[in-house]
């Protein structure tokens, strides 16, 4: 069942009609509004997974519609407009529309726009999904990336910001050697002028932190000579 919420914008209730009939035979939801004003309460209000914006309306036009809209939303917008212009197409876009039909047009081209902006959309949230960070869980230490929290025991550890980094760093990668300039460069950037003992600074407090926090193991090991390396439980000593 299509579950995808589409709300399409445009002053003339004969081209709003037209849309919701191609849309609806094809099982998406259709909310309509007929001037900028009222689309943009409704995608204050309401959740919706495209929208179709008509360019010539008499309070605001598609363009002035799709400039405010991308101010807080990253909906994709399916401009449709009766103006054939290379220029007003490019405009549109600039302006921050993903796609174009001109007017008239058939219900399989406009099916096929629809279609392949919500595939593109549908693949950029995956995407971005699969770039969050996962949870970090060894034993009763557990790290949350994307909150920035560490627990032990599930009591909260108060890091600052560089030591939660340095811990992460550490724990993304078990096992794994960091020199303290890798470990530099990485966490307080190439032109951090510091010293390397500014890690070690960090890593003590991290170690501090935890052991008093209630953690059973130290999962920071020295690699003497070289930095440090994140070992898991069953490794610490």
């Amino acid at each position: 069942m299509n579950t995808n919420r589409i709300l399409a914008v445009d002053d003339e209730w004969n081209m709003r009609n037209l849309i919701r009939i191609y849309l609806t035979k094809n099982g998406f939801h259709i909310t309509e509004a007929k001037n900028g004003h009222e689309a943009i309460d409704l995608l204050e209000t309401h959740s919706f997974d495209l929208m179709i914006l008509d360019v010539m309306m008499p309070d605001m036009n598609g363009w002035e519609i799709c400039a405010k809209v991308r101010e807080t939303s990253q909906i994709p917008i399916l401009m449709v407009t009766a103006r054939t212009e290379t220029k007003d197409k490019v405009y549109g876009l600039m302006t921050g529309a993903d796609d174009y039909v001109v007017k008239p047009f058939d219900a399989e081209e406009l099916m096929a726009r629809v279609f392949a902006l919500l595939r593109r959309s549908n693949a950029l949230e995956i995407a971005n999904l699969q770039q969050i960070p996962q949870m970090i869980a060894h034993q009763e230490l557990v790290m949350d990336p994307e909150r920035r929290q560490v627990t032990v025991n599930d009591h909260p550890i108060e890091l600052t910001i560089k030591e939660f980094d340095v811990l992460v760093l550490l724990a993304e990668h078990p096992q794994r050697v960091f020199s303290r300039e890798a470990i530099l460069e990485r966490i307080w950037g190439a032109d951090y002028s510091g010293g390397e003992r500014t890690v070690d600074t960090h890593v003590k407090n991290v170690r501090l932190k935890l052991r008093d926090g209630g953690l059973s193991y130290s999962p920071i090991q020295t690699v003497w000579g070289i930095g440090y390396k994140f070992q898991k439980p069953a490794d610490a000593k």
